[in-house]
């Protein structure tokens, strides 16, 4: 007879492919969840800091961060809440000269935080596919839209990287129609470029082209989030992070289903008119697990990341795939 169920704490955002799990719908075997539904921009920071939560979505170049160093009160298990082409983050003034993805060599860019997970990914990207010297690129830090966001991890950066916060009275988007931005990475848009105004624009649009063939080339389709479970937790409970990885892949294919009925639905229960035809091209470029959770679907995106951080001199050491993850979940099934 199975023995009494633990208590556990859980929070992620309201993704679809968690939602299962947030709602109670797919339990963690053994355990009773509490959970909460709360976005990555309240959690990031909690994480990385009193890290309040047993199991926690995570920034992903967050957690490479930590890991190097030997800082986080979690490890990871290979289940990816937050994917997405960045090929259309960058955002550019349109007087500012800059024509291809070379120009931003010696500019001026804006990025939320240095070290975010969509800045790794569109810095490594740049390098990898553009040729664009990344390290002479000169970062200014702030919110997006609204002042005041600033790094939540303390950086090590090498001489000579020219990084710096704006300040707490400007955001990106006023410091780039000010003109002291030439350029911004964000993964939203900044409130010009959503507004129309013809002063911003993207540097590289229509993205859509440039990363269906990145992924044709790669086969990357980038992480952003993964989820943690809290070290002291796992080491005392056997068996905890591959029941956790259990869960969210039974969610995960739980949302599958639904959006390929969705798609396929005589009646469209989503308000998009090309919702069929979405999930139709990305089933043909990607097949009908496009979204593969585990270690082996994924380790070129992994390998890419673990690379850029740490030619982006972010992490203390090179970070290999395989050590990322708790050992219970490497060899589980990512579909």
């Amino acid at each position: 007879m199975a023995g009494p169920q633990k208590n556990i704490t859980l929070a992620c955002w309201d993704y679809d492919r968690a939602r299962p799990v947030l709602d109670g719908r797919v339990p963690i075997a053994g355990w009773q969840a509490e959970t909460t539904a709360a976005p990555p921009g309240i959690l990031f920071p909690l994480a990385v800091g009193e890290a309040p939560y047993d199991v926690t979505e995570l920034s992903f170049a967050s957690y490479l961060i930590q890991m190097s160093r030997g800082e986080s009160a979690y490890v990871a298990i290979p289940v990816y809440l937050s994917r997405a082409f960045r090929h259309g983050a960058i955002y550019v003034r349109t007087d500012a000269g800059i024509e291809t993805a070379k120009d931003l060599e010696g500019r001026i860019c804006g990025v939320p935080e240095y070290a975010m997970t969509l800045a790794v990914w569109v810095r490594g990207i740049l390098a990898d596919d553009y040729g664009v010297d990344v390290m002479n690129i000169r970062y200014r830090t702030a919110g997006l839209n609204e002042p005041g966001r600033t790094e939540r991890l303390r950086l090590d950066l090498p001489p000579g990287l020219d990084v710096a916060a704006l300040g707490d009275d400007k955001s990106l988007n006023q410091a780039l129609l000010a003109g002291e931005l030439d350029a911004i990475m964000a993964p939203a848009p900044p409130t010009a470029f959503s507004a129309g105004d013809p002063r911003v624009r993207r540097l590289i649009d229509p993205a859509g082209p440039a990363e269906r063939d990145y992924y044709r080339r790669t086969g990357i389709f980038p992480i952003m989030h993964v989820v943690g479970v809290r070290k002291t937790l796992a080491d005392a409970n056997p068996g905890l992070a591959g029941a956790i990885y259990d869960a969210f892949l039974a969610s995960r294919r739980i949302a599958m289903a639904e959006v390929a009925a969705t798609a396929k639905a005589s009646a469209n229960k989503a308000m998009s008119p090309f919702y069929a035809d979405a999930f139709e091209d990305a089933v043909e470029l990607m097949g009908p697990d496009y979204w593969p959770y585990g270690v082996a679907d994924n380790r070129a995106a992994l390998s890419a990341i673990c690379r850029y951080a740490d030619a982006q001199r972010l992490t203390r050491r090179p970070v290999t795939p395989d050590e990322l993850f708790h050992p219970e979940t490497t060899g589980k099934s990512g579909c």
